[in-house]
């Protein structure tokens, strides 16, 4: 049954791979769950982009996506856009945690973490410096 699965998951795999880009981007928009996944590490943003914008995208999809350290820059900078999804604090976490994060919507972010976060978050090797620093004056005005 597990051998069935994979296999079925291999050839979906090989023909999206077979696909063009204009392919890509119609099945990204129409997709189930496991192509989008599959989708999402394409290599061109504008597929990316595509499953981003997918209506059936699902909040634990997006947040997957925004914990991606090798997802294109533009894709979480439509994150951030999304209101109803900068409502899950997760993703906000996921955001400002990642590297590939511009660093303006990153920053903008860091006001609304827990203190356990930013606690985290200010001993991070992973993120910018300046999200290090915005961290610590936040754990600094909360003490006070």
């Amino acid at each position: 049954m597990q051998n069935d699965n994979s296999d079925a998951t291999r050839s979906l795999f090989q023909n999206i791979q077979g696909m063009s880009v204009s392919e890509k981007l119609d099945l990204a928009r129409k997709a189930g769950k496991e192509a989008r996944s599959i989708l999402m590490r394409d290599t061109n943003r504008l597929v990316q982009l595509a499953v981003i914008a997918s209506p059936k995208i699902t909040e634990s999809e997006v947040l997957m996506i925004a914990s991606n350290r090798q997802i294109n820059d533009e894709v979480l900078r439509h994150i951030s856009t999304n209101r109803e999804w900068m409502k899950n604090y997760q993703i906000k976490l996921a955001l400002v945690n990642n590297p590939k994060t511009p660093l303006p919507i990153a920053l903008k972010q860091v006001p609304y973490l827990k203190q356990r976060d930013l606690a985290l978050l200010s001993k991070s090797k992973a993120v910018p410096r300046a999200i290090i620093i915005s961290a610590q004056q936040r754990i600094r005005e909360v003490k006070r």
